[in-house]
């Protein structure tokens, strides 16, 4: 059975280093033996179907192939079509009425406790929210992710140690679910 998956490469393309351009990318993905690649934006995401392996793997799989390619690691969580569309549905936040540049989400490669941010102080930086979902985070960030302080504390590696953590704008989140159902 096929399934369709997105790839989300994290930090790459950034700056001017990690270049990994998505034509290459495209290519590199369909050697693995995937159909249907495509990518979305320069920011490392890709779409592809596979019928064989599971999300761990496939995203194994891929960065391995990145680094023996392109000559430096990357990060990848893979995700199914099912997992992207409810991270979509069970937005804690009124996604429909905010601007996308206020409403990001992190993936994880694995699930989070609760316990891994009690530390921070979260009336401190109201209006700034954040909320927890299934391998994922949800922050409303109302004057978006480049001004935002709880953005900063959350990416802290102390508090993401043992996990890969990629944040994409709500744009990017609905995109991915639009293009794996297709």
């Amino acid at each position: 059975m096929t399934t369709t998956y997105a790839a989300l490469l994290r930090g790459i393309n950034v700056g001017g280093s990690r270049k990994v351009p998505m034509a290459e990318l495209r290519t590199l993905v369909t050697g693995l033996g995937h159909d249907g690649v495509r990518t979305h934006l320069q920011s490392g995401q890709a779409v592809f179907a596979a019928d064989h392996g599971d999300e761990e793997s496939l995203a194994a799989e891929l960065a391995s192939a990145i680094e023996k390619h392109f000559g430096f690691a990357v990060d990848v969580i893979v995700r199914d079509h099912a997992y992207l569309k409810a991270i979509a549905d069970n937005c804690p936040f009124p996604a429909a009425e905010l601007e996308p540049k206020q409403l990001h989400v992190t993936y994880f490669s694995a699930p989070v406790e609760a316990e891994r941010f009690a530390e921070i102080d979260r009336d401190a930086h109201l209006p700034e929210e954040f909320r927890l979902g299934d391998r994922a985070l949800y922050l409303y960030a109302p004057n978006g992710l480049g001004r935002s302080k709880l953005a900063e504390i959350l990416s802290r590696p102390r508090i993401n140690k043992g996990l890969i953590a990629t944040s994409r704008n709500w744009n990017t989140v609905v995109k991915l679910v639009e293009m794996t159902g297709a």
